[in-house]
């Protein structure tokens, strides 16, 4: 050996290190994440300006809206403005209202004179009751249905199914909910009125009876929410399904002996589920920000009835923390359907 050849522990150290297949994916995974999560706060940005400027085009005064109409002094109104912050410059508003809520202040309510995050968390629980037993239900039924219409399509109960999913999806929620308590409320010729006409409880019962209670005003508000939108749901779930089912991968299965139901379990139905976990997140979202419409006319006293409330004076601090507290929903579970993407399928994401 001459002296300058190099030594073999120094040519080892001079080898380059070689990243493997897992490390260039979990690097490309982390790229891909921290994209969809700086849109997703982009998005947010977006939201709290627009909700701050939206919402001072409504017409009407909150402070007088919030005397009902009882004389009162411009002295007094001038002090209701100044106790709200509404005699300030609309750019000092603006500053103090982001900076506000990007500590999770989102100010206080006009009308119920109490922090706005304090009366979204007391409503919060009643909407999940709503529209989580909404969304289960509505959620399987369609999936369910759906791939069973995909894999016997043109048959009698693909027809059935599906014309019955689009007369539904195309209801408004508010007429179908309306139409629920005039024929199952108030009573229509030979059917009895069965159900409350509105409310979350009729008060005074305690224990299992007021769990029974609870979910008797439940059984209106969650037909009309299944109702309208399982429809949705199987008409995507279908419309994938069908995509899938002229595959090489499907044909091979079958040539192997498998039976129908375990290709389509097995086979047909996981390659075929990204638009349907697009759908069920975005639905997954609806249901923490809730359904205003069916809220409002069951009077339901969650986050959708807050909202109207707080419209109709409008209490500007309410109307701004509810809208922005629907948009971070609906805005974190479509990232979160992002995320969930190259698990399902490593393509998505390269």
């Amino acid at each position: 050996m001459t002296a300058d050849a190099p030594s073999a522990p120094a040519v080892k150290a001079a080898a380059p290190a070689v990243r493997g297949p897992r490390a260039r994916l979990s690097t490309r995974y982390l790229r891909y994440g921290a994209g969809k999560v700086g849109g997703a706060a982009v998005s947010l940005l977006a939201v709290l300006v627009t909700g701050f400027f939206l919402f001072r085009l409504i017409p009407g005064d909150p402070v007088k809206t919030m005397t009902g109409g009882r004389p009162i002094s411009e002295e007094q109104l001038a002090a209701y403005r100044r106790e709200f912050g509404l005699d300030l410059p609309l750019w000092e508003q603006f500053t103090d209202y982001c900076g506000k809520a990007l500590t999770g202040d989102l100010g206080t309510s006009y009308q119920f004179r109490a922090p706005v995050v304090d009366k979204i968390s007391e409503a919060l629980p009643n909407t999940l009751l709503l529209t989580g037993t909404a969304f289960v239900l509505y959620t399987v039924l369609g999936i369910v249905l759906g791939t069973r219409s995909a894999w016997r399509h043109g048959g009698l109960g693909d027809r059935l199914n599906t014309g019955l999913a689009l007369t539904l999806y195309s209801i408004p929620s508010f007429w179908l909910g309306l139409l629920l308590i005039i024929v199952f409320s108030v009573g229509i010729g030979p059917i009895p009125g069965l159900f409350p006409t509105g409310g979350m409880e009729s008060g005074g019962e305690e224990g299992f009876a007021y769990v029974l209670d609870v979910a008797h005003h439940l059984i209106l508000p969650v037909v009309t929410l299944v109702a309208v939108e399982y429809g949705q749901t199987l008409l995507v779930a279908r419309s994938a399904l069908l995509d899938e089912m002229g595959s090489d991968y499907l044909t091979t299965a079958r040539a192997k002996g498998l039976r129908d139901d375990l290709v389509r379990r097995r086979h047909a139905v996981p390659n075929a589920l990204l638009p349907t976990v697009t759908l069920v997140f975005v639905n997954l979202g609806r249901t923490v920000a809730g359904v205003i419409l069916v809220e409002t006319v069951f009077s339901w006293p969650g986050l959708g009835g807050l909202f109207y409330q707080a419209l109709s004076v409008p209490d500007l601090p309410l109307v701004q923390g509810l809208f922005l507290f629907f948009a971070a929903a609906v805005i974190v579970m479509n990232t979160l359907a992002d995320l969930v993407y190259p698990l399902l399928d490593p393509r998505v994401g390269r």
